[in-house]
């Protein structure tokens, strides 16, 4: 099945005469609410006490109140909920407007729709969408996020088994689903379809764009007998082709080939050249760069496209600053990246703790416990709150001292916060205290401890381990511990048999 986009029984996908290209229809719409009623409405959906509680009562209401609605309105509202992650609410809008009179999905919404149908029902339900979409246009432009939902989930098989629909339905495609298909091999690193790829677009008359360069440079430089050379030939067809410009993605992807293969010099100049051609109302590019600079350990250009982003228009994020001061640590210059943080600091409106962590971090690898524990009260006084990273960094620090009383502490705070997301503590740090409350022989504590660790599904068989020595100490019955390690399925070894055999003489 994973080669079926390239078996003789597509010949005619492969070698047909169609042409593959798609572009949604343009539609402009009338405002016909002010600003203020589209953002109330939102909010009333909003204000809806479940996320799995209907909004279609409240679309109704609203518009039974003369409260007239474009498709532009609703668009805006859907997308305002998509931002709130209110997947479902933003589904039922499509749903609302599919059932009114006045109203017609145009090309663009059954794209929308579809993605938020991958959120909601999955993969499945989409496929079954797309197929009920009785408009072909609409199907051009819905096939794509259908098609990115099968590279999201590394289906090759599937994603293969699409392309091959596509042109069974008489769909003429872009670029892009060849692109995301070669996203997909990449990512699977299946290196050598993407060549393959290629000629399928030769074939079919689809001209590269700039991406489709980029992923046939970087299969070529990822793959194995390819090299430097492959990549370099791409980069000439790129440089040859008159309908594409090249840019500073394009001239990144060549510098991070020669990165990899250990030709700096090469890197460090065709970087030079990107830095040219960066926009001045984006820092995106920058960054690229800069991480580029980073791993070249070229301190000078890193920061010089630092100072350079600074003039690019608008606000400086906190993923800009936490990106710069990455940089700077992993160049082992926290002098700098302090200044750098002082410098955020006194710019910031609301204190991110993602921006001092990566600070933290590099105290505590670095052994200055003394300046960590100092970032942390002073970043308290600010008003930033500890995140599971936090008190990560901090128990490892901690541990790395031998200040277990404050490891404890923080341990403790860190479980507290198990709940609320998919972080877990390291094994490691989890031991290292349940062996240093074994050694002071604090057993109230480590049973607390270790009965904790287990609830929330952290324990394995040298913490219990732990405790049945601890129990033996101090003559307890090891009836709980033995319950929990049948509940976590933990079997036992014959050092475990035999600190058993104690509690019986």
């Amino acid at each position: 099945m994973a080669n079926r986009f390239f078996s003789a029984g597509i010949k005619r996908f492969i070698f047909g005469t169609r042409t593959l290209c798609a572009s949604a229809p343009s539609h402009t719409f009338a405002l016909k609410q002010p600003f203020k009623h589209r953002h109330a409405l939102k909010n009333r959906i909003l204000s809806l006490k479940s996320p799995t509680e209907s909004a279609i009562p409240a679309l109704q209401n609203w518009f039974d109140q003369g409260n007239n609605l474009s498709r532009f309105d609703l668009r805006r509202v859907s997308g305002a909920l998509l931002k709130s992650k209110r997947y479902h609410h933003a589904l039922e809008v499509f749903k609302w407007m599919e059932n009114q009179k006045n109203f017609h999905l145009v090309p663009a919404d059954h794209a929308v729709k579809l993605e938020i149908i991958i959120k909601v029902y999955g993969l499945m339900k989409a496929e079954e969408y797309f197929m009920s979409i009785p408009d072909s246009a609409a199907k051009k432009v819905a096939s794509i996020p259908l098609l990115r939902g099968y590279v999201s989930d590394r289906d090759t098989s599937k994603a293969e088994s699409f392309m091959v629909k596509l042109y069974e339905l008489g769909l003429m495609v872009s670029p892009h689903p060849y692109n995301e298909m070669m996203k997909l091999y990449l990512a699977t690193c299946e290196y050598r379809k993407v060549p393959l790829v290629i000629q399928q677009m030769k074939r079919n008359r689809i001209p590269c764009n700039v991406l489709s360069y980029n992923l046939w440079m970087n299969a070529y430089g990822e793959g194995e007998g390819y090299g430097v050379a492959a990549v370099e030939t791409v980069f000439r067809l790129m440089q040859n082709d008159g309908n594409v410009e090249v840019g500073w993605s394009s001239l990144a992807t060549l510098a991070n080939v020669y990165i990899k293969a250990g030709q700096s010099d090469k890197a460090i100049q065709v970087l030079k050249i990107a830095e040219k051609k960066l926009s001045t109302c984006n820092r995106l590019g920058y960054f690229f760069l800069i991480t580029l600079y980073t791993s070249l350990k070229e301190k000078e250009g890193v920061l010089r496209l630092w100072e350079a982003s600074k003039a690019v228009g608008g606000k400086i994020s906190c993923a800009n600053y936490i990106s710069i001061l990455t940089c700077m640590v992993k160049l082992g210059d926290i002098v700098e990246a302090k200044r750098i943080f002082t410098e955020w600091e006194s710019n910031c409106h609301k204190y991110d703790i993602r921006v001092s962590n990566v600070l933290l971090g590099a105290y505590v690898r670095n052994g200055l416990i003394e300046e960590a524990e100092s970032l942390h009260i002073h970043t308290l006084e600010r008003g930033g709150c500890p995140n599971y990273k936090t008190w990560e960094i901090l128990i490892e620090g901690f541990v790395k001292s031998q200040k277990m009383d404050e490891a404890i502490i923080a341990m403790k705070r860190a479980l507290a916060l198990v709940k609320d997301c998919d972080w877990r503590p390291p094994q490691g740090l989890i031991l290292a205290i349940a062996e240093y409350l074994e050694k002071h022989g604090n057993f109230d504590y480590a049973n607390k401890y270790i009965t904790e660790v287990h609830n929330f599904g952290l324990a394995n068989l040298t913490l219990y381990k732990i405790l049945l020595r601890m129990h033996i100490s101090a003559n307890k019955s090891p009836f709980h511990i033995l319950k929990m390690m049948e509940k976590d399925k933990v079997e036992m070894d014959n050092e475990t048999l035999s600190i058993l055999k104690d509690f019986t003489g």
